[in-house]
């Protein structure tokens, strides 16, 4: 009996930084620069930050995003069109609080601590003052 042949492409894995190239997002998705472009067209989701002389930085998300386009087109065999209503139909049903939302619910926890663990200060404060005096 023949092997399964192996469908999926082994991608590597997603690097722990904050903005991709178009060329090294093309790597660690097996897609060509061209057709990363015209997926911008097409799926409204997908919009990379653009920087000096219109170049294209992807953030982690977006990569992630590329990575299921890529594994719909190609592994599913959806059409683009089907691969866009699937991914509008996910977002409806999965609906993920947004990067910017998270990002900002994170960083009023990390005010919140901050300020209670500067009232404890002010008051060691005030308590070695008044000690003092």
């Amino acid at each position: 009996m023949a092997e399964p042949r192996q469908i999926k492409a082994d991608l590597p894995p997603i690097p722990a930084k904050r903005y991709f190239t178009i060329g090294e997002v093309s790597d660690l998705c097996a897609v060509t620069p061209h057709v990363l472009r015209y997926w911008e067209q097409e799926f409204t989701q997908l919009k990379p930050v653009k920087r000096r002389g219109n170049r294209r930085y992807y953030q982690h998300h977006e990569v992630l995003l590329i990575r299921r386009i890529r594994d719909l087109l190609y592994e599913q065999g959806f059409t683009i069109n089907g691969a866009r209503h699937r991914l509008e139909s996910d977002a409806l049903t999965h609906a993920p609080a947004p990067v910017e939302a998270r990002s900002t619910q994170d960083a009023r926890r990390s005010a919140s601590l901050s300020s209670a663990q500067l009232r404890q200060v002010i008051e060691e404060i005030r308590a070695l003052l008044g000690s003092t005096g």
